[in-house]
């Protein structure tokens, strides 16, 4: 089995489990309500913004961490909102694992 054809087997099982499956459905759940779509599109642009300054600029706590964190506490009292982060969250970390599991298969020539 060539590299490719283990990249397209583990992009098919990655398709089909079940993190993925619920976080797409809760993404759906989430868009077809107009109302926490934008509330959630709000959230993800003032995080984007702080993720910037913060790489940018070193800024790590500010007005703008703060009104995060308490749209975050907002958004997460509606239980559609929660399931969505919490599905959000089990897909991210499948996807960091994979992740540093190729990492650190190849870290023998990312040190040199």
């Amino acid at each position: 089995m060539n590299i490719y054809d283990t990249a397209n087997k583990l992009a098919y099982e990655v398709k089909n489990s079940e993190e993925y499956k619920n976080y797409k459905k809760m993404k759906e759940t989430v868009s077809a309500n107009p109302q926490l779509k934008e509330k959630l599109d709000k959230f993800e642009k003032e995080q984007y913004e702080v993720q910037i300054e913060a790489i940018t600029q070193g800024k790590k706590e500010n007005e703008k961490t703060n009104n995060l964190q308490t749209m975050y506490a907002e958004l997460i009292q509606d239980d559609i909102m929660k399931q969505y982060f919490d599905a959000e969250l089990k897909f991210n970390i499948i996807l960091a694992d994979i992740n540093k599991i190729i990492s650190e298969a190849v870290s023998d020539l990312i040190k040199l």
